[in-house]
Order: structure tokens, then C-alpha cells, then sequence
């Protein structure tokens, strides 16, 4: 009969502290997510180099663009990788 009662309490106080956990999570306050304010600066003169030789030449100029699909040696053995060569072209 008492190993009865200590197995019910036991049970008790385990239901009873998973409840309480669970009431806990559901009644704890929710904050607002953090919020970042962004402020552009003035754009700095070249901060980084150009990928291309030079800039847009102006109106009247596109771009002319060759793709092809060339054979590269890797550690883990030969593969294809793509390429492009890009010029400006009047158009």
C-alpha cells in the first residue's frame, strides 16, 4: 500500500512540474523582435576595384557577351566550368 502512495505521489509531483513548465511557456511574455535601423551613407568615390577594365562608355554602347563551357584540372580530377568574355560593342 505505501509503495502505491509514494509511486502516485512521485507521478504527482512529475505531472505536476512538466505542467507547470508547460503553463509557463504559454503564459511567458513574447518580446518584439529586435529591430535594426539602416542609414545609407554618402557612396564612397570607388570602394572597391572594377571587375571590368572600364566603366559604361556612354549611350549608343552595349554589351557583347561569348559564353563557352571549358575543361579545368581539380585535386578531385578534371571538370567543365563555365566561361564568358564581355566587351563593349556599339550597337
Amino acid at each position: 500500500m505505501r509503495r502505491a502512495w509514494i509511486a502516485t505521489a512521485i507521478a504527482a509531483l512529475a505531472f505536476s512540474a512538466g505542467f507547470s513548465d508547460l503553463l509557463w511557456a504559454q503564459t511567458a511574455p513574447r518580446r518584439a523582435p529586435a529591430r535594426v535601423i539602416v542609414t545609407p551613407q554618402a557612396p564612397a568615390a570607388r570602394p572597391y576595384p572594377s571587375p571590368f577594365p572600364y566603366d559604361y562608355p556612354g549611350p549608343g554602347y552595349s554589351r557583347a557577351c561569348t559564353s563557352w563551357l571549358a575543361e579545368e584540372a581539380r585535386p578531385s580530377g578534371t571538370v567543365v566550368v563555365p566561361r564568358m568574355r564581355c566587351e563593349w560593342v556599339r550597337s
